[in-house]
């Protein structure tokens, strides 16, 4: 506590005026700094709600990246899939087709030996009436010279 000196009157205020003074000017300091800390606080209450903003919106963007890394671990599967079954459903056609052209060449072979063999009996009937034609003409060929050796 500060003491000052004393006068007839009371107190001698030229040491009341400066301290006075000084109590106004340390009065008036400390309200500068809290204004400037109240200032300094209300930046950093906007930071702060910025921050929040800011920590939500990452947030939100974190989920967004879980949501569109499983979607593509999803569709990597799925294509995955597709190309299996594809490659799946590719070897069965190859395999139905192979089957497939072996029956036919199995077919046409069965054909082909068929002709063959009619081929081979048709030419054994040409052959046979051939034969049997030229038998017959041979036999009226020695009727005719029959005929010639007899005079009428």
């Amino acid at each position: 506590m500060k003491e000052f000196a004393r006068t007839a009157n009371g107190y001698d205020p030229e040491e009341v005026n400066r301290f006075l003074d000084q109590v106004i000017d340390h009065i008036e300091k400390i309200i500068s700094e809290m204004k400037t800390k109240d200032e300094l606080i209300k930046n950093l209450e906007q930071e702060n709600k910025q921050v929040a903003k800011l920590k939500d919106e990452l947030e939100k963007y974190k989920s967004m990246e879980n949501t569109l890394n499983t979607a593509i671990v999803m569709a990597q599967r799925t294509s995955d899939q597709i190309k299996a079954n594809a490659n799946r459903e590719s070897e069965l056609i190859i395999t139905d087709a192979r089957h497939n052209a072996n029956r036919v060449v199995n077919e046409a072979l069965l054909r082909a030996e068929k002709i063959e063999m009619d081929s081979a009996t048709l030419k054994r009937n040409v052959s046979m009436f051939k034969r049997k034609l030229r038998n017959i003409i041979e036999d009226q060929l020695a009727l005719v010279d029959e005929i010639d050796k007899e005079d009428f």
